[in-house]
């Protein structure tokens, strides 16, 4: 399995470079793209295993961890089989690695693909060059890619079609925000999600506090949606982010789940929790945060835990950046599934 991804990862490469650039892009590493060494030995030492647990059986859980508050409480389930006829099953739920989310400064650049770059042009065409509109010191911009990573089914742990609802079985690149207009244009980003005319006053803000507190204590709140606890404002569903609090690691934690919103806002993101998702997923137009839980990958792998969203980078952040290499995160992205086992 590790030998196929291998090669699809560099039959990747070179599909996305071109023959013109296969002597550049292909071959030779730019310095200021960091390698990530995802496929390495870190991809078992660097991830948080413990993570899995708790996994929910029926109603019953083996091992300790955070349950969110909208999974399943069922115990047993029906669903129909590709004859149409109902099939009982019992209730399973647990946490699974499923997508690979990298925030970067260089337009193109993928620390996840070995430090490679996807194409060897900057022109900006309908889309962006990576590059900040304002000072250092006023805002940040970051490119994302987003890519399917189930982990568990990659390596033979675990797999149940109906505990797969979204159908990928491998490493997969689904999106690129280097072709998104609406990524480094808040304008644009108003006009695909004009609830931001809703959220953005004293008010609206304010609740965050109250979304910030039960992210500390690994329940955000999904009905606060336009808040990313202590990292910040959800809208605009943008790259760009005011630098002038935080961390690095609160910076691209919040655009890695402002990236998950929008494309949960386009119906490219789907709710695979609570009991209308036992069958199969459902597309749901704003982010379940409790569905989610994030850990960093690169530069500093957190092994021993995730978090959740907006959960302050107090707990969590400290020591995980460094200049240079340093500054493109990865996380990985963990998504409670509640699934319907047929006995």
């Amino acid at each position: 399995m590790m030998r196929c991804v291998f090669h699809w990862v560099f039959g990747v490469l070179l599909t996305l470079t071109g023959p013109l650039y296969a002597d550049t892009t292909t071959t030779a590493t730019d310095p200021l793209c960091a390698d990530a060494q995802l496929w390495s030995g870190k991809l078992i030492t660097d991830i948080c295993w413990s993570c899995l647990f708790p996994i929910r059986a029926a109603g019953a859980s083996l091992g300790g961890g955070n349950v969110p508050s909208i999974a399943t409480d069922q115990k047993f389930c029906f669903c129909t089989d590709p004859m149409g006829i109902p099939e009982l099953g019992m209730t399973m739920g647990l946490w699974n690695p499923a997508r690979l989310i990298e925030i970067v400064r260089n337009p193109w650049c993928s620390p996840a693909l070995g430090g490679h770059k996807f194409s060897a042009s900057n022109v900006r065409l309908i889309a962006t060059t990576g590059k900040a509109d304002f000072d250092a010191s006023e805002m940040s911009f970051f490119n994302y890619h987003y890519f399917a990573f189930p982990l568990t089914i990659m390596l033979d742990l675990f797999w149940d079609g109906r505990c797969n609802s979204d159908g990928y079985r491998d490493f997969d690149l689904l999106y690129v925000s280097e072709l998104d207009p609406t990524w480094n244009n808040d304008l644009l980003a108003f006009f695909t999600s004009p609830e931001t005319a809703l959220f953005a006053n004293p008010v609206a803000i304010s609740a965050c506090v109250a979304d910030a507190a039960a992210a500390a204590t690994g329940n955000p709140l999904d009905a606060l949606f336009w808040c990313a606890g202590a990292w910040g404002h959800m809208y605009p569903l943008s790259g760009i982010s005011p630098t002038s609090y935080g961390t690095d690691p609160r910076v691209t934690s919040l655009l890695a789940t402002r990236s998950t919103a929008a494309l949960h806002r386009r119906g490219l993101a789907w709710k695979t929790s609570g009991n209308e998702s036992l069958c199969g997923g459902s597309i749901y137009p704003f982010i379940p945060k409790s569905q989610y839980r994030l850990s960093m990958f690169y530069p500093v792998a957190e092994t021993e835990s995730n978090h959740a969203i907006g959960e302050t980078t107090f707990k969590w952040g400290a020591g995980h950046t460094f200049p240079g290499p340093g500054e493109d995160h990865l996380y990985l992205l963990w998504r409670w599934q509640d699934c319907c086992v047929g006995l």
